[in-house]
């Protein structure tokens, strides 16, 4: 376990109200990609927000239904759309650790979410033991993505996160040592200097420990 000092998490704003996440999806196109009528998601908001346990949850399409490499050119900030790097063209095959439990629908909410800024600098390896042990499901990257889309203002210099509800399998059953996340481009490198400040969806080894990122989870999954 990580000897380093406690991190005081930054006091994130509530998620917007459900129908104002439905209206969001719809206009930057996330209900075509997953191919659903605009009223499909107005209809599962409006139902939501009606049965009056759903504030502050996040709405969240299926990967199955919009995958990471169709929401990364959504995402906004300072006016740039996101991007997946260079080295992660196989960014659509990370998929659900098999101990989570996905909802079997198009349409979710995720509740309680948290951005994990107290566990900024331990592993993944690390981090994912002691979520589980607090009784919390570590966001999957598409949810990651969710949230950015809905609040931008999640991803912070130096307070950005990891999305390990995410792995990829390989051929041999072992799970790759990439870990995806979410964080905001330097437009340096292969990123170039007309992405600086841009979303930036990325990965990083599972061993190792990042000082700018947390780990992103929430209470749990329902529809």
């Amino acid at each position: 376990m990580t000897t380093t000092q406690p991190v005081t998490p930054t006091v994130l704003p509530p998620a917007p109200p459900l129908g104002a996440q439905a209206e969001r999806l719809i206009e930057r196109g996330v209900h075509r990609i997953a191919g659903l009528a605009a009223a499909e998601l107005r209809a599962f908001a409006e139902a939501a927000e009606s049965a009056g346990d759903a504030e502050g949850a996040l709405l969240a399409v299926h990967p199955d239904r919009a995958p990471a490499s169709a929401l990364a050119p959504l995402l906004l900030r300072d006016g740039r759309p996101g991007f997946v790097v260079t080295d992660m063209h196989d960014v659509d095959l990370f998929a659900p650790l098999d101990t989570l439990a996905m909802p079997d629908a198009p349409l979710y909410l995720l509740t309680s979410l948290e951005r994990g800024d107290r566990m900024a600098n331990w592993s993944p390896d690390e981090a994912l033991p002691a979520l589980t042990a607090r009784a919390r499901t570590p966001l999957l990257l598409t949810e990651g993505m969710h949230w950015v889309l809905q609040q931008p203002a999640v991803l912070d210099r130096n307070h950005c996160f990891m999305t390990i509800g995410s792995r990829l399998r390989k051929s041999n059953g072992a799970l790759d040592a990439r870990t995806p996340a979410v964080w905001i481009s330097n437009g340096t490198g292969r990123d170039g200097h007309e992405r600086r400040n841009a979303p930036k969806v990325g990965w990083c080894w599972a061993g190792n420990r990042h000082t700018w990122l947390g780990f992103a989870s929430a209470e749990g999954r329902r529809v």
